[in-house]
């Protein structure tokens, strides 16, 4: 998987190649996807949410130009799989969930996993955790229809937040910056995700 989908497809980062190295995929899906875990493509995990495919997770993680010391808040816990792959590069990791059946399963996956240095929330991503804020980077598994104006204040000067922004069937991928001045927008590509739910982003 991380020779043919990463590296091949242009991902360069040492750290994200060793993440992805490190995390077992096989064991954030169902038993019954588990030959189909490390193909080039999303697979459902139940409740109307997904696995994103390889690729997408080691763009976003990439993008994120992240050294190892960072504190890093992810919006969409779903699977596990990307704060998991978060928590072997940085400091520490703080997930939130809105479906509580998928907090509770992800929950007992990273305590069975050992992966202490990831701290989870049932709640509404979509404002942020004002309470452990600033964070060094914000990452967003899910698609809103515009950028959560609580997410970007919740940054360091400098860090980096990076989201799918768009329709319900398709987004552009940006990466925002928070700068001394206003903040600073890339677009990374077009992608497609599932709706990102809550006071800041799609109704439920």
């Amino acid at each position: 998987m991380v020779e043919k989908q990463i590296i091949a497809r242009g991902i360069t980062d040492p750290l994200v190649i060793q993440a992805m190295l490190k995390v077992p995929r096989h064991l954030f899906v169902s038993e019954a996807l588990v030959d189909s875990a490390y193909g080039d493509f999303p697979l459902p995990i139940g409740e109307g949410q997904t696995i994103s495919q390889p690729f997408i997770i080691a763009e976003m993680t990439q993008g994120l130009t992240l050294t190892g010391q960072e504190r890093v808040l992810e919006i969409g816990t779903g699977s596990g799989y990307q704060a998991a792959v978060l928590s072997r590069i940085v400091y520490r990791v703080y997930t939130i969930e809105r479906n509580n059946t998928l907090y509770l399963r992800t929950r007992k996956l990273f305590d069975r996993l050992k992966y202490h240095n990831i701290v989870t929330r049932y709640s509404d991503g979509t404002q942020g955790w004002k309470a452990e804020s600033p964070f060094d980077a914000i990452l967003v598994t899910a698609g809103g229809n515009r950028i959560p104006e609580p997410l970007v204040n919740q940054l360091v000067e400098g860090g980096r937040l990076i989201i799918p922004v768009g329709g319900l069937h398709s987004q552009e991928l940006l990466r925002i910056e928070r700068t001394g001045t206003g903040i600073r927008t890339a677009n990374l590509g077009g992608c497609r995700f599932v709706k990102l739910i809550g006071e800041h982003g799609w109704p439920s």
